[in-house]
Parts: C-alpha cells; structure tokens; sequence
C-alpha cells in the first residue's frame, strides 16, 4: 500500500461508520441503556494542516482500558482487559465522530496495542487514525535492533501495515544514568532510530512523525531548532496542556515547562499541538466546593471536567485533545463536551486562568497517575497515596495542622487517617520509603518523589501522634 492511498482519509468515510458499525457487533443491554442519553450535535473536527487528516478534536486515550476485575490495569494489573467494553467503547467513539485512537507498547502492562488493535481492525481502516509511540525508555531497549523490534510489533499488534501518527516517547525524560539530553541521544540518535523512522515515513509505514514532551526544556527547543534548520521535520508535537499548567506548571513543579510556552512554540512554527493531561490526571475534574460554585455561576450546564476540556480545546493550534477513558460514561460525556466544542470566550478564558491560582495555592502534588513510577521495589504504591492526598485536598477535607484541639480538626483528623488505611495498604503507604530515587528518572512530572513521600509520612505520623 503506497503513500497516496494512506492519506484518502475523507470525511464520507467517517459519517458511513455508524451504517457499517451495526452489523459488527452486538450491544449488552448495560450499554445499550446508556445510549439513550445522546450528544446533541455533531463532533468537532480540525483538519491538519500537513495533510488535510480531518482529525476528532476529541482522541481516545487507549492507556486506561478496563479489565475484568474492574478499574484499569494500573488498580487490578493481574486482570485481562475488558475487551468486549473495550470493543463498545470504540464503537460508541467512531459512531460519533470520534476518529484518533493514542496507545503505547507501555500502556496497560504491554497490552494496550493489542486490545486497540483488536478493537480496531472491526472496522473499516480509513475510517480511524492510529497514534503509537516508540516507547524505549529502558535501556534494555536502546540498540537499533530493540527499537525497531519494538516498531515491528506495534504494527503486528494493531493489525496494520502503517501507522497514522508515531512519537518518539517521553523526549526529556531521563532514563539509566542519563540526563533527559543523553537519554534523548542513547534512545534516537547514537542508535541510528531517529533516521530509521525517518525512511520508515518516506516508505509509507508511517505518515506522521512527532514526538511527546516531558521534562528537560533543552531537548524541546533543540528539536524545534532542527526543525527549523530543516533536519528533522516534525509533523506534531503531544504536550501537556490544561489550565493549570498553563501559566503554573513550573511554579508546582520547576522541572515542568509551563504550557503557554510549549503551545506558542508550536504554534508560530504551524506545528499541530496534540494535548495530553486536558484533566491532569484527573484532578481538574475533582475541584473544591468553592471552586465549583464560582463555575456554576458562569455557567451551570458545564462540570469541572467539561470546563477543563474545554479549555484545552479552545487553542485554534489544537488538532487534538486526548481523554483516558475507562467507562462508557467517560466517553459518552466527554462526547457531548466536543459535539460540537463551545471554544471559551476570553471571559471564561482568564476566568479560569484565575481560578488556577486558587487551585495552584492548594499545594496539591502534581501527579497524573500515569503509572510509571510503578512497581516500587519496597512496595508503595505511589500514585494511589498521591491520589488520596490530593483528593482531600481538592474536596477541602484536609486537616489543618494548626487547628489542633478543634472539634472540626479532631473530625478531619479521624476522616483522614480512617480514609488513608481503606485507600492504601498498611504495608504500602507513604512510611514504607527509603529514598531509594528508584522512581525519580520514571516520573514524566519529574517529581521528587521520595522528599513528597517523607512529606506525607511526616503529615500523617503528627495526625496520629496528635
């Protein structure tokens, strides 16, 4: 298959999917029932520039899939995916307009591809976009034959000769002994890869080069300067984007780059921004009464996790906005969130640009439960002490240290540690850590995790010693 049938993605192809869908598959009653509740216009589109792909500016995130047991694969890692709600989910996605599907060889304990892939191939090929990375973060998987090992499974997985959308994974991350510059180099350059993926695009297997962002602001700018010297053309480029983050992120983290800086880079050079973490993690969705009030007064019909999509669609530079869903009600909300998006009006612009100074004065750790920090050698699971912690402070349940002896403090108090040992196993909170750093070079929010470990630890023990 050559090129110039690759790119005859139409929009016809797109608006015949539903005829095509029914007879692919039949509906459990479950999902069925949750159908009734239908988006009432159309999904926005972006055309990308490079190539007229009529892009959903809704994408399927494929790293939070459910699995048997319930959850996602990061709560329950033993249970198989849920490939039957895998299968409706990506049914309710393409009947509505829903056309770019993001996975990871990483995702879902390795098996994220395969069950798109399976998903997927129901359907007609020029009715999706496929979006895969080339995750070799260890350096196990650093020589030329790994990577493209790696590559060559990808495509086996997802039942496709080519794909539509490949990022090099993660660039500025550190990995080994190497700082996210000589990470960078040891995973793409010292190997060959880079110039590899490059004749791999000229061969038609992939259509779009572009590669995910995290951490080491020098390597950004430096592969935005060949770009602009013409020695690697970059076709996108996957940040991460939500209002917090905009002018905050570097504030919370300072080895995080703030967004309007990503964005603006990318968007003066015409290079189409592919947005991940519109929810960071899922925090944005979970604001404080107060917060949620101030919302509702501008405008009662949108939630938390509406608002913050919203904003991270409104940018015209936007192809896309990724959204990890598990259940259908994910995506049948973030659905009508896109069909069609209302862009925010510079009102509700800076409206909400405001309340990320609140939110940002919360002093919440910045993890997005991405997962990669997992498995702890002395068995902590971080991301699910991140969550507790976060989450009482988002819902405004956090004792205040300072109100020691009041009966509201004593009520807070007995809620939070209670809540602590239901979410997180005696044997896996936060007094586990030996600051080993471990997890530090996995982090894509480089965060310091053992000092935010020994943090919580101290927190806790003077709740119980209180």
């Amino acid at each position: 298959m050559n090129r110039r049938e690759f790119i005859k993605h139409s929009a016809a192809a797109v608006a015949g999917t539903s005829v095509l869908l029914s007879a692919c598959r039949n509906r459990s009653a479950k999902t069925a029932a949750l159908l009734e509740n239908e988006p009432q216009g159309t999904m926005t589109m972006r055309v990308n520039p490079n190539n007229g792909d009529k892009v959903s500016v809704l994408g399927f995130g494929m790293m939070r899939l459910p699995v048997i047991a319930g959850g996602t694969a990061r709560e329950n890692p033993d249970s198989p995916i849920d490939q039957n709600a895998v299968n409706d989910m990506v049914d309710y996605a393409l009947e509505h307009g829903v056309n770019y599907f993001d996975t990871s060889p990483a995702y879902c304990q390795g098996e994220s591809e395969k069950s798109t892939g399976i998903a997927l191939a129901r359907h007609p090929r020029n009715s999706y976009y496929i979006a895969t990375k080339l995750s070799n973060f260890s350096p196990a998987t650093w020589s030329q034959a790994e990577s493209k090992a790696m590559f060559e499974r990808s495509l086996k997985y997802l039942q496709t000769d080519y794909v539509d959308y490949l990022l090099l994974h993660g660039i500025g991350m550190s990995g080994g002994d190497k700082d996210g510059l000589g990470a960078f180099y040891a995973r793409y350059m010292d190997n060959g890869i880079l110039d590899w993926l490059v004749q791999q695009k000229q061969a038609g297997r992939i259509r779009n080069l572009g590669f995910s962002y995290h951490g080491d602001i020098n390597v950004f700018d430096m592969l935005l300067r060949w770009h602009d010297e013409g020695k690697y053309h970059w076709d996108f480029v996957q940040i991460e984007l939500n209002y917090l983050d905009w002018n905050y992120a570097d504030e919370i983290n300072p080895r995080n780059t703030d967004a309007v800086y990503l964005y603006d880079e990318l968007e003066k050079r015409g290079i189409p921004a592919v947005i991940m973490e519109p929810l960071l993690g899922g925090r944005l969705a979970k604001q404080p009464a107060a917060v949620l009030r101030q919302m509702h007064r501008i405008n009662p019909e949108y939630s938390a996790a509406a608002w913050a999509f919203r904003f991270a669609g409104t940018p015209k530079g936007v192809l896309t906005v990724l959204s990890g869903m598990t259940y259908l009600e994910h995506l049948q909300e973030n659905v009508a969130t896109y069909s069609p998006l209302n862009p925010l009006d510079s009102a509700e612009w800076d409206f909400l640009l405001s309340l990320a100074r609140d939110i940002y004065e919360l002093k919440a750790i910045p993890c997005t439960a991405c997962n990669y920090c997992m498995p702890c050698p002395y068995g902590l699971n971080i991301p699910r002490i991140f969550s507790y912690y976060n989450n009482c402070i988002a819902e405004g349940h956090m004792p205040e240290l300072k109100a020691q002896g009041d009966p509201e403090f004593v009520r807070r108090r007995r809620a939070f540690l209670v809540g602590y040992d239901r979410a997180v196993p005696a044997l896996r909170q936060a007094d586990r850590c030996i600051g080993c750093n471990h997890c530090i070079s996995h982090c894509p929010q480089r965060i310091d995790i053992p000092h935010e470990m020994q943090r919580i630890d101290r927190f806790v023990e003077t709740l119980r010693t209180s």
